[in-house]
């Protein structure tokens, strides 16, 4: 748990890709998500839910049906010296305030989460789902300003990269040498057919796809439907899945005449003949990967100082 994550990275017994930083667009998705991942979880051993930090308005009322959903048995709530935060994260309190998509008890003894993707989420008069029996650790920090939020938000985004670039290392030989850029490793060659696309955090015309997808960060997924195709691809999907996630990659070309996409990936090749699909979200490549790539002379791929800024 000590130390910034990019220093300890380690495979992921179970991962889906939700494609941007904030879920706050996709609520019910994030519940989806973290009911999908929940599901995997055989109890034999102690699990330690690191909540986001997102605890203010509809981020609560989210954190309450999290609360609710996964039934955890002791809840360690921090607060903030000088800025009273929230109530106290009490069973009791949890058991009556409505959350974002479920109700409180004084509210109605049948759950349901709203429509859609949450149909499945109903429960029956005989399951008291809303009934959790946590022991709550309040834990009240002495110093002033423990917990703003100040800069959160940029070291977050710092931590993020790095994180990206600590992945990215497992590109590289394990021999101590010089690190060699991106555009100097070989890709695989992936078929447009192989593989569906989705664009989850925004609606790409059909005809833009490419441009979108071409340079991207992409999450390396597994759909359980087999991928087939009339034509030689694209193949889009029209919703995003929630399925497993293998791994991430770049795709650093697209060769429209071959129909190939290129990709650079760590992950190794017993995972990626599962991989079927290629999610792309609201995840930036770090700009030290574009900007910084060796022994390019005139412009840089990918990079232009050549912007109108009135668009």
């Amino acid at each position: 748990l000590p130390g910034p994550p990019f220093t300890h990275q380690q495979t992921p017994r179970k991962m889906v890709y939700y494609g941007q930083t904030s879920c706050e667009q996709d609520t019910e998705r994030y519940l989806d998500v973290v009911k999908y991942v929940f599901s995997c979880y055989k109890k034999e051993v102690p699990l330690v839910i690191n909540t986001m930090g997102w605890v203010k308005g509809e981020g609560l009322l989210l954190l309450i049906d999290i609360i609710r959903l996964l039934s955890p048995s002791h809840v360690v709530q921090m607060d903030v010296y000088d800025w009273k935060a929230m109530a106290p994260l009490t069973s009791e309190h949890v058991y009556f305030s409505a959350g974002l998509h479920t109700k409180g008890k004084q509210q109605s003894k049948c759950k349901q989460l709203g429509a859609g993707s949450m149909e499945s989420w109903k429960y029956s008069e005989g399951e008291d789902i809303s009934a959790p029996q946590h022991k709550l650790l309040y834990v009240h920090p002495e110093f002033p300003r423990a917990g703003v939020a100040g800069e959160a938000r940029v070291h977050s985004g710092i931590l993020r990269d790095m994180s990206i670039l600590g992945y990215l290392g497992h590109l590289q030989s394990p021999d101590v040498g010089a690190v060699l850029p991106l555009h100097s490793l070989v890709p695989y060659q992936v078929p447009f057919n192989a593989v569906a696309l989705r664009v989850i955090h925004t609606d790409v015309a059909p005809s833009n796809i490419m441009y979108a997808v071409n340079a991207s960060w992409v999450g390396l997924c597994c759909i359980p439907e087999e991928v087939r195709c009339q034509t030689d691809g694209p193949v889009l999907l029209t919703q995003t899945p929630v399925c497993d996630c293998l791994g991430f990659g770049i795709v650093r070309g697209v060769d429209m005449e071959k129909k190939l996409y290129h990709i650079l990936t760590p992950v190794p090749p017993e995972n990626l003949r599962l991989v079927n699909c290629l999610l792309l979200g609201n995840i930036a490549i770090p700009n030290c990967v574009l900007v910084g790539q060796q022994g390019i002379e005139g412009e840089i791929p990918y990079v232009t100082s050549d912007y109108n800024y009135s668009i």
